[in-house]
């Protein structure tokens, strides 16, 4: 069994990516629900990153929903130049857009050994591996996310789970711009600041699209562990005909208000 790893080029708006994890999700929990009979005649959906960057958009995280006063989203959507949307990962307020590498990783957490606490340690320890790819000393701290200092973060991490399937995942600052985040009290820590690549110094020949392949290799290597019964060998790169047919992902995003 290989990693996929979906890329989704250019600018894609924030609804659509939505789109296409809540398909790739259901298509896990769909196989849950088979018979055992079924279920040793298909082998299961194998696990995905989803990777993108989005237009300018803030989302907060299900402990927030429904709290934001009409006032407060004005002043994140900043006049019409952002987004902003209820998710249902875990954490607080943050932003996602061009030169940030946002990827979701889809996968049955019992399939590959996992807990909730095991699932965050290999995405923070796979986004270590990737920065350290390019010469960046990441770290955990008491706080979420991956960070170079106590005070200065370069990735949130947000999950949300549902029957042991999980969903979003992680977003890395390569070359976004850092001024998105005045706006907003990042995750809710207040005294920290986002840090990126390009802050640090770090180009980025190929982009957040490189960054994008480093770090699928760095999840297929974690989730390939001898301690991780999940038989990942490897990534395989995947276009979206591929693992989802076009015409479910546009209904499913102009349900939720995207109409591309």
């Amino acid at each position: 069994m290989h990693l996929q790893h979906l890329h989704l080029p250019s600018l894609t708006p924030y609804l659509r990516a939505s789109a296409i994890q809540s398909h790739l999700v259901t298509a896990h929990l769909t196989y849950k629900t088979q018979t055992p009979a079924l279920r040793a005649r298909k082998a299961p959906p194998p696990p995905l990153l989803l990777t993108f960057q989005t237009l300018p958009t803030y989302t907060c995280g299900r402990r927030e929903i429904g709290t934001l006063t009409p006032s407060q989203i004005s002043h994140l959507k900043a006049s019409g130049r952002a987004e902003f949307h209820e998710a249902l990962r875990g954490g607080q307020t943050t932003f996602h857009g061009p030169g940030q590498l946002t990827a979701y990783l889809i996968l049955d957490l019992l399939a590959h050994r996992l807990t909730p606490r095991t699932h965050i340690r290999l995405l923070e320890d796979s986004l270590i591996a990737a920065c350290a790819s390019y010469g960046i000393k990441g770290l955990t701290t008491e706080n979420p996310g991956v960070w170079v200092t106590d005070d200065e973060k370069i990735a949130s991490v947000g999950v949300h789970l549902r029957r042991n399937v999980a969903s979003h995942g992680i977003g890395l600052n390569v070359e976004t711009n850092l001024e998105w985040f005045d706006r907003i009290v990042a995750c809710g820590l207040v005294g920290k600041r986002a840090t990126s690549f390009e802050k640090l110094g770090v180009k980025v020949e190929g982009g957040v699209e490189e960054v994008g392949r480093v770090l699928a290799e760095k999840v297929a290597r974690y989730l390939g562990k001898p301690d991780v019964n999940g038989g990942v060998d490897g990534v395989k790169a995947v276009d979206l005909g591929e693992v989802i047919e076009q015409e479910a992902v546009e209904a499913t995003a102009k349900e939720d208000g995207w109409a591309g």
